[in-house]
C-alpha cells in the first residue's frame, strides 16, 4: 500500500504538519498513522519508545507546556483521535532561528492532521471541544528526572489560546514562568 501522508513544514524550524490521507470506501475509512520508513525520510529515524493516550473531558482545558531535557529529549508525534484541539509547539533550542517562537495547529478527528515535534520543543494543547482523545508517540520513555515544562500562560511566550481556559492541572498552573536569562537548550 502506498504511503498516505501529506507533509508540510511548520513555521518553526524542524516542526512538521502531517495530514494522514485516509482510504475511504463504503465501509468507512482506513489510515496509516505512522510508518518508520516514511518518517526516517523526514529525518526522524529513531524508534518509538513509548505511546501515550490522553482523554480530556472539558472544552477549554489546557495541558502543557511539557518537554524532557538532556539525554531524554524526545521527538513527539501528536494526533487527535476524537474531538478537536489547538495544539502548540514552542521552540526552545538555543541555536534555532525560531528560538522562543510558537506555532499552533488545529488537530481533529476530522482533519486527520498531526504534528511532528522535534527534540528541544515544549508541547501542549487546548481542547476546542468536549471529550478530546489524544495519541502521542515518543522517541524516549518518560523520565521523571528529565521531565519539565513552562507555564502555559507565560507572557514571554504569549501563546494565544483560542478559548478562555476552563481547566488546567495544578502542576501546569504552578510551572515557573521563563526567566529572562533563559538561553535555551
Amino acid at each position: 500500500m502506498a504511503e498516505r501522508f501529506e507533509v508540510k513544514a511548520g513555521k518553526l524550524k524542524g516542526l512538521q504538519v502531517i495530514t494522514r490521507q485516509p482510504i475511504v470506501d463504503a465501509r468507512g475509512w482506513f489510515e496509516r498513522v505512522y510508518c518508520f520508513d516514511t518518517f526516517a525520510q523526514l529525518g526522524i529515524d529513531k524508534t518509538i519508545a513509548q505511546i501515550n493516550r490522553s482523554f480530556t473531558v472539558q472544552k477549554g482545558s489546557v495541558r502543557g507546556m511539557h518537554f524532557q531535557t538532556a539525554s531524554f529529549a524526545e521527538t513527539k508525534f501528536v494526533s487527535c483521535l476524537r474531538g478537536e484541539v489547538f495544539d502548540v509547539a514552542v521552540d526552545l533550542r538555543a541555536d534555532s532561528p525560531t528560538f522562543l517562537q510558537w506555532h499552533g495547529e488545529v488537530l481533529s478527528q476530522n482533519n486527520h492532521r498531526s504534528l511532528l515535534i522535534p527534540e528541544g520543543f515544549a508541547h501542549g494543547f487546548q481542547t476546542l471541544s468536549a471529550e478530546c482523545e489524544m495519541l502521542y508517540l515518543h522517541t524516549q520513555k518518560f523520565d521523571p528526572t528529565s521531565s519539565s515544562g513552562i507555564n502555559p500562560l507565560d507572557t514571554k511566550l504569549a501563546i494565544h489560546w483560542p478559548l478562555p481556559i476552563t481547566e488546567m492541572s495544578e502542576g501546569d498552573r504552578h510551572r515557573p514562568m521563563m526567566l529572562p536569562t533563559f538561553e535555551g537548550f
